[in-house]
């Protein structure tokens, strides 16, 4: 990720001895142990509706720590770059710094959130074929959708980019599929973001920042029981015991954590 100037450090926050880079709404980059790397650190904050919504869930941050792991890693057997390097600790991994492209890339499998509300269509409705969108990265505006000619306007990806961007999402979208479906979930719907690293003169294209619940809509399979941040979204229970049930089924849930608080801290 690009480096930002960040908020100030929170309090409580640990690493105060590295140097901050950018504190997000559910992450906190801060500087690598060597050139060209980041130490990216998993908070306990939820944020929806554009952070209008907030609360800290105590263990979050461990669960998605974890399962990016697995994702990522995933990611790398089957031949497809990320920024993750290796985890570091029970929040922390080590990642490489890369020229975050200022797009989310959100791929649908099926109809819910904005897209159902859009389009008007029955939340649950399937997609002919998956679909993907790209919305650009500015919380003031809302993270409004963008057509590929804003972006090769702007300059935020050249038409090669693209397309292989696309390639790319479609290729995390078919792993990410087979992977929970073999657990009983269903991915309805996942944003990833991509960054540009170079060797010499060479741009190669790489999955950035995380995949987790908080970035995936999963749906069980036989009860189409919501265990992503729908849950947190819309309060359908406890957020911590949905992401430890994906973490469960996927064999990764870390050994010392057993059971999370129901009762998130609210932040006002």
């Amino acid at each position: 990720m690009a480096a930002r100037a960040g908020r100030p450090l929170t309090r409580g926050t640990p690493m105060a001895r590295r140097k901050l880079i950018y504190e997000g709404k559910a992450k906190i980059l801060y500087e690598g142990p060597e050139p060209g790397t980041f130490v990216q650190y998993f908070k306990d904050d939820a944020t929806a509706y554009n952070a209008e919504k907030k609360a800290v869930i105590e263990g979050k941050g461990v669960l998605n720590n974890r399962l990016s792991e697995f994702f990522m890693n995933g990611l790398a057997s089957i031949g497809i770059p990320t920024h993750f390097i290796k985890r570091l600790n029970m929040r922390e991994q080590l990642i490489r710094q890369v020229e975050i492209i200022p797009l989310e890339v959100i791929v649908r499998n099926v109809a819910a959130g904005s897209m159902a509300k859009r389009m008007g269509m029955e939340e649950g409705a399937p997609l002919p074929r998956p679909i993907v969108e790209f919305s650009y990265k500015d919380d003031a505006l809302g993270d409004p959708l963008v057509p590929e000619e804003y972006i090769i306007a702007f300059g935020w990806a050249s038409q090669q980019d693209l397309d292989d961007i696309v390639s790319i999402a479609l290729r995390v979208n078919d792993f990410m599929s087979g992977v929970m479906h073999g657990v009983g979930i269903k991915l309805i719907d996942f944003k990833i973001e991509v960054g540009r690293v170079w060797d010499n003169d060479f741009q190669r294209l790489i999955v950035a920042d995380e995949i987790s619940p908080d970035s995936c809509r999963l749906w069980d399979i036989e009860t189409g029981q919501k265990l992503d941040k729908d849950v947190f979204r819309k309060d359908l229970g406890s957020l911590s015991d949905a992401y430890t049930e994906v973490a469960r089924r996927l064999g990764v849930l870390p050994s010392n954590v057993t059971h999370a608080p129901t009762k998130p801290t609210l932040i006002n």
